[in-house]
C-alpha cells in the first residue's frame, strides 16, 4: 500500500510542475506581423506587459477576443500587450499562408505588437503551463519580468480575475 501512495504522490508532483509556469520568458527570435524582427524578452524588458499566446489554429479567434477585450479596458491602460502564435509544427511553405489572414483586419501597431514564432516551442510552452491546445494562454508581467498573474481560457470568463491581480 506503501507503494502505491508513494506512485501517486510521484504522479502528482510531475503533473504540477507539468503545468507551473518557467519564471523566465524565453528569448526566442520571432518576427512581428509586420514583418519586423522581434524577441519578445526585449521588447517587455522593464516594462509591465500583457502577453496572450495561442499554440494552435483554434486558439486563435479566442486570442483575439483578448485583445480586444484588454484594449478596451481602462484599468489596464499603460500595459503593453503583445499576442503570439506559436507556428513550429506548421510546414514552412504554409507559414506565410497562414500569417495572411492574422493580419487582416489588424492595425499597424497591432501588427507590431503580434508576434509569431517559429521555434521553441517546449520552452514557450513550458513558460505559460500550457496543458491545452485549444485555449489562449495569458500571462501578466511586471516590468522586472516578475509573473503578477496567468490564466488560460475566455477572457469573459478570466479577465476580472486579471483586473483582481492588478489591485494586488
Amino acid at each position: 500500500m506503501r507503494w502505491v501512495w508513494l506512485g501517486l504522490v510521484i504522479a502528482w508532483a510531475a503533473g504540477s510542475a507539468q503545468a507551473s509556469l518557467s519564471q523566465t520568458l524565453p528569448s526566442t527570435p520571432g518576427e512581428s506581423l509586420s514583418g519586423r524582427p522581434i524577441v519578445l524578452a526585449e521588447a517587455v524588458r522593464n516594462h509591465p506587459a500583457l502577453i496572450i499566446a495561442g499554440f494552435s489554429r483554434a486558439a486563435g479567434p479566442a486570442c483575439g477576443d483578448w485583445d480586444k477585450a484588454v484594449s478596451a479596458d481602462s484599468a489596464l491602460a499603460g500595459r503593453a500587450v503583445y499576442q503570439m502564435a506559436m507556428l513550429e509544427q506548421a510546414p514552412g511553405l504554409l507559414r506565410g499562408v497562414i500569417k495572411s489572414p492574422m493580419r487582416k483586419n489588424l492595425s499597424a501597431d497591432h501588427q507590431d505588437h503580434f508576434v509569431v514564432l517559429t521555434q521553441d516551442e517546449e520552452l514557450w510552452r513550458s513558460y505559460f503551463g500550457v496543458t491545452s491546445d485549444q485555449d489562449p494562454w495569458v500571462v501578466l508581467i511586471d516590468a522586472s519580468g516578475q509573473v503578477l498573474w496567468h490564466g488560460h481560457g475566455a477572457a469573459s470568463n478570466l479577465e476580472p480575475l486579471l483586473k483582481a491581480a492588478l489591485r494586488h
